[in-house]
């Protein structure tokens, strides 16, 4: 008897199930008004292209002539593992898409770009279907790009990716399409978390892959769906990864209309006591909650919260597109400062050695004291004290260990010994660059004045540059 009323309880249950199903199909076979679309994102404005290429053009002159010299001298690149192509500070403002196995990464960029129900769409499912690392960029004619073209193009920002190896490359595509949304950005959609697959399952470091992405992007969606709130190993190592990027993570709470609106809120609650002990920072991350797909939204459920968060959200990509010029100033400078910053120290190592050496001493023992024991021999309260550098700029001690492990002090000149007649000093012109180019730069970008030449440049200055660094 029990056994009869299991079955019936469970035909019940399937047949519930099903109408469930054809009310839902009949119900998304609507697809949803994209007009506030190109409205939020001002598609239909035209852009003056002539003065965004010429502060591209000044940018990436003071990083070639100020910036990279002292970063090539001193082998930043060795420390920080980034290095800066050209690409790279001519390309588009990055949106990166990351979160669990189907919440609707893929779904939102077909939304975003109106691809749904067209050969180009990006694949969706139920089941994990993005195992590949998706670069959707503006193109003359739709085509897909495979990764080890894209790594070998030098004229795209993707070619430090090779270090990855081929088997990363293999599940790199990218995809381009002419669009007016992607003449202005690019989306970047990424593998699925799956928390039990062990991360050497993947054949290539994903999490590595993940951080180069992280540390380009301008914007990082991280998205959620109500059936996916638990946070595993492999998102919890996500979650560090974005330490210090909180200012471009938004939360996307996504297939809001599922639940009723009580239900909402319980599942709104439970996201953030997930996230809570992930994100150590005082203002919490956004979170949108809404729909994000191109079919209207479920009966009964709050349409007007979902659209103004959909607004929201479109707002906020806005912001990142109207702002890419002064965010890559911003981010040129800042790579400045980590690179003067790394120029003093190796200076001081270099000075400090010299001056424990004697004739009779070791000079792998003395340096290797220096290294281990820095503050002893005051190699960063030094340089605290003698320029404008803030403690908390400075780079971690034991990186300098690592670094002058495969790099000896003997390859490296002084300060005072990087100038030259026609040239100048390597500090004076990264220090100029900081304080005078880049922040003039983008007060012209602000004002609305086209980036000319500096005075120097104009009108010649015809004085020998001074080394302010060499002992008299």
């Amino acid at each position: 008897m029990k056994g009869a009323v299991s079955i019936c309880c469970f035909l019940s249950l399937l047949l519930l199930q099903a109408t469930a199903e054809e009310e839902e199909e009949d119900f998304t076979g609507v697809l949803r008004d994209r007009s506030h679309i190109d409205e939020t994102l001002r598609l239909a404005t035209e852009e003056k292209a002539g003065d965004y290429a010429a502060a591209l053009q000044r940018l990436r002159k003071i990083y070639h002539t100020s910036i990279k010299p002292m970063e090539q001298a001193y082998k930043y690149n060795e420390l920080r593992q980034h290095e800066i192509s050209d690409g790279e500070i001519t390309s588009k403002p990055m949106v990166l898409f990351l979160g669990p196995w189907s919440v609707g990464k893929s779904s939102m960029i077909n939304y975003l770009l109106g691809l749904q129900d067209s050969p180009y769409q990006l694949y969706t499912g139920a089941e994990p279907t993005t195992s590949e690392f998706t670069v959707i960029m503006h193109g003359e004619k739709i085509r897909s790009v495979e990764g080890i073209v894209m790594a070998a193009d030098s004229s795209r920002s993707f070619s430090p990716l090779e270090k990855f190896g081929q088997n990363f490359l293999e599940k790199l595509i990218g995809i381009e399409m002419p669009h007016k949304l992607l003449e202005r950005v690019t989306f970047v959609d990424t593998p699925g978390i799956i928390e039990n697959r062990k991360q050497q399952e993947r054949g290539y470091p994903f999490n590595d892959v993940c951080q180069w992405f992280i540390d380009r992007a301008d914007l990082i969606f991280v998205v959620f769906d109500p059936t996916k709130l638990d946070v595993g190993l492999e998102l919890e190592m996500l979650f560090r990864q974005l330490k210090g990027r909180e200012s471009q993570i938004r939360i996307i709470l996504n297939k809001a209309d599922n639940l009723a609106t009580q239900d909402l809120m319980r599942v709104y609650g439970a996201l953030f006591w997930s996230l809570a002990p992930l994100i150590n920072v005082t203002e919490p991350p956004r979170v949108y909650v809404s729909s994000f797909w191109p079919y209207d939204y479920a009966p009964d459920t709050s349409r007007e919260l979902f659209k103004r968060e959909e607004i929201s959200l479109l707002e906020d990509l806005n912001q990142v597109i109207e702002n890419r010029m002064e965010n890559k100033i911003a981010f040129i400078r800042q790579h400045g400062i980590r690179v003067r910053i790394h120029g003093l120290l190796v200076d001081r190592y270099v000075q400090t050695f010299k001056e424990k050496m004697s004739f009779f001493s070791d000079p792998e023992l003395v340096f290797k004291e220096i290294v281990d024991e820095p503050d002893k021999f005051y190699i960063f309260k030094s340089i605290l004290a003698k320029t404008n550098v803030s403690k908390f700029d400075l780079p971690n001690r034991d990186a300098y260990r690592d670094f002058f492990g495969i790099n000896p002090i003997t390859n490296f000149k002084p300060l005072s010994a990087q100038c030259s007649y026609m040239g100048g000093c390597l500090l004076d012109k990264i220090e100029r660059a900081i304080t005078n180019e880049l922040p003039a730069l983008l007060s012209s970008i602000n004002s609305g004045k086209q980036p000319g030449l500096s005075s120097c440049e104009a009108t010649g200055c015809g004085e020998k540059p001074k080394n302010r660094y060499r002992k008299n």
